[in-house]
C-alpha cells in the first residue's frame, strides 16, 4: 500500500508492507504531523516555537513534542560540529524567509541586510529534568529540518512492529523492514520531483536525505539566495555542491550530514568517507561524485547506512 500526501508545502509518500496496516499507518502519520505542526511551525502565531522564540532569556516550559524536536536539533548540531544549526533563524529572517516559502518565492526581491553569524549551539539550554528550554537574548530557533526528519523516523518506528514501512517528506526518507515485493526501492533526484529516469537505490532499515541549494531559492539584495544557512557567517550556502544525498542509520542523521555536506565545501567527500557514510554529491555543473561505496548512477545497488 502506498499513498501520497502534502504537508508544509512539500509532497510526501507513505507505504507499508501489509495492506492491513494502511489505516493505522495514516492515522499515526497525521497524528505526528499535527503534533509537530503545533509545536514547531514558526509560521504559526499560536505554535510553541513562536512562543519560545518570543521569550528569549527566560525558561519556557515545553511540550514533550517540542522537547523531542529541540533535543533532535541539538544532536544534529553536535553530529556536524555545529554546521547543522537550529539557531539560524535570524539569518533566515534577514534573507526574507519570514513566511511560507510559496509566498517568499513570489517576491521580486528582499532588501539586503548585513550578514551575522548564528548564536550557535551554546545559546540553547534544554533542561530535560524540568522540561524547559532557555534561549539567550537574540537567539531564535528554526527546527523545521529536524522536525521533518524526526517525523519520518518516528512514524516508521511506530509502524515497524507490524511490518515494513517507508515514509518520505520532501526528500527525507525513513525505512524499516521491506516493501510488499521485496527491498524498498528509492529514486534519488536532484530536484524534489521524480521523473522516472532517476537512479534507484535499495535499502532496509535506516534513513536517506537529500539537501539542495537549488530547490528553495528566492532573491534578496539582488541575488539568488537559498535556505541552507552557514551558521559561521549567517550567509546562505554557496559551496561547490548543489545537492547532497546521504544514507545513515536514521533520517535525522542523514539530513544533518546532507546539510553539512553543502557547507563543508571541498572537504565534504573526505569528511563523509572518514565517518563511514555513503553519499552522492552533485556539483553545480552536474558532475556527480560518489562517497563510501555509492556506485555509479547507471548501476542498481544496495545502500547500507
Amino acid at each position: 500500500m502506498s499513498v501520497t500526501f502534502h504537508v508544509w508545502g512539500l509532497s510526501g509518500t507513505l507505504a507499508v508492507e501489509h495492506e492491513r496496516d494502511a489505516t493505522f499507518a495514516e492515522e499515526r502519520l497525521w497524528w505526528w504531523i499535527d503534533a509537530l505542526d503545533a509545536a514547531c511551525n514558526r509560521f504559526r502565531s499560536d505554535s510553541e516555537i513562536t512562543r519560545l522564540n518570543a521569550s528569549a532569556g527566560s525558561p519556557v516550559l515545553v511540550s514533550a513534542t517540542l522537547e523531542l524536536v529541540v533535543d533532535a536539533a541539538l544532536r544534529a548540531s553536535d553530529a556536524t560540529e555545529g554546521l547543522c544549526d537550529p539557531t539560524v533563524l535570524g539569518a533566515l529572517l534577514d534573507l526574507g524567509y519570514d513566511r511560507d516559502y510559496d509566498e517568499v518565492a513570489r517576491r521580486d526581491d528582499w532588501p539586503a541586510v548585513p550578514a551575522r553569524p548564528a548564536p550557535g549551539r551554546r545559546a540553547v539550554s534544554l533542561n530535560r529534568d524540568d522540561h524547559t528550554v532557555t534561549l539567550t537574548p537574540g537567539c531564535g530557533l528554526d527546527v523545521g529540518a529536524s522536525a521533518k526528519a524526526l517525523l519520518v523516523d518516528r512514524v516508521c518506528d511506530e509502524l515497524a512492529p507490524r511490518g515494513g514501512a517507508l515514509v518520505e517528506v520532501g526528500g527525507d526518507v525513513a525505512l524499516r523492514g521491506r516493501g510488499p515485493d521485496g527491498p524498498w526501492v528509492i529514486g534519488v533526484a536532484d530536484q524534489l520531483t521524480l521523473h522516472g529516469a532517476e537512479p534507484r537505490v535499495t535499502m532496509g532499515d535506516g534513513g536517506l536525505a537529500t539537501s539542495s541549494t537549488t530547490t528553495r531559492t528566492w532573491r534578496a539584495g539582488g541575488v539568488q539566495v537559498n535556505h541552507i544557512i552557514d551558521p559561521r557567517r549567517g550567509t546562505c550556502a554557496h559551496g561547490p555542491y548543489a545537492t547532497a544525498t546521504v544514507a545513515a542509520s536514521s533520517c535525522l542523521l542523514a539530513n544533518a550530514m546532507a546539510t553539512a555536506s553543502l557547507l563543508w565545501g571541498e572537504e565534504a567527500s573526505y569528511r563523509l568517507g572518514q565517518a563511514g557514510y555513503a553519499a552522492r554529491l552533485v556539483r553545480h555543473d552536474g558532475t556527480v561524485e560518489y562517497v563510501g561505496g555509492w556506485p555509479d548512477d547507471a548501476k542498481s545497488f544496495a545502500c547500507s547506512p
